[in-house]
């Protein structure tokens, strides 16, 4: 049984029995309302009676409402590689790119203490610019450059101790990768200023968390424990506090990201 409260309202959900346990083949899943229901006189603490629940497959919830539910399941956790649902990992990379997330401080002549705090990529602290796909099609000088490092500009003990230079440079900068194109990204979490988990979207692609880890990314060790088989399909992560994350997609959704 699952219970909390918000305020003066409850909330209850209990979890429903499969129908035929005994079928290991059995893909019924039931999902159970967690029902709502208003204490109008009551002492603090004490909860009123339940309502009977019953089972659903429906649940409706109004615009910045909140709610509760069950999940029951009676077949097990598989394979993610199916044939009917193949994974289709890249596994050649026509594009190995490995960036170091930083935050740095700026100079900022606006600012009270004269500085800001900033986050990077490989040093490259991006500014708000004009469309990137507009200044694209009708070919607009000025706007960004084309080459974004695919590396650090320096190597260093990335979840060590900070080093003494932690401004960074401002720029738009973009990488260009050819339609159908491989890529394997190394997503490196810094001690810089503060040590933190970093989420990482990829704008209009899934991507494959092929490897996970903490401290520095080993090029040489950790690619031996990729998962190339049914590794997670999303297209959000968290770089680990103090750590990395390799993913890999192929760049077959033309646009800018």
């Amino acid at each position: 049984m699952v219970l909390g409260c918000i305020g003066r309202d409850y909330w209850r959900c209990r979890e429903k029995s499969p129908r035929n346990i005994s079928d290991p083949n059995a893909e019924d899943v039931h999902v159970e309302q967690a029902w709502k229901w208003a204490a109008t006189s009551f002492i603090w603490g004490l909860l009123p009676t339940p309502p009977i629940i019953s089972p659903t497959d429906t649940i409706f919830i109004s615009p910045g409402q909140t709610t509760d539910v069950l999940l029951s399941a009676d077949k097990g956790v598989g394979n993610l590689n199916s044939k009917e649902y193949p994974a289709r990992v890249p596994l050649t990379v026509d594009h190995s790119l490995f960036f170091a997330i930083t935050v740095g401080l700026n100079p900022c002549d606006t600012c009270l203490t004269r500085s800001r705090l900033v986050s990077a990529i490989n040093n490259i602290t991006f500014l708000l610019p004009t469309s990137l796909l507009e200044a694209h099609y009708y070919n607009v000088r000025g706007v960004f450059t084309d080459d974004f490092p695919a590396y650090p500009p320096i190597v260093f003990n990335y979840t060590g101790t900070q080093t003494a230079n932690i401004q960074t440079n401002n720029g738009i900068r973009l990488y260009r990768l050819n339609f159908g194109s491989t890529v394997q990204i190394i997503l490196q979490g810094t001690a810089m200023i503060a040590p933190e988990n970093h989420p990482f979207h990829l704008h209009g692609y899934n991507l494959f968390v092929v490897g996970q880890g903490l401290g520095n990314f080993d090029p040489e060790k950790d690619p031996l424990a990729f998962n190339l088989v049914d590794p997670v399909e999303r297209n959000t992560i968290g770089v680990p506090n103090g750590g990395w994350a390799a993913i890999r997609f192929r760049a077959n959704n033309p646009g800018s990201f």
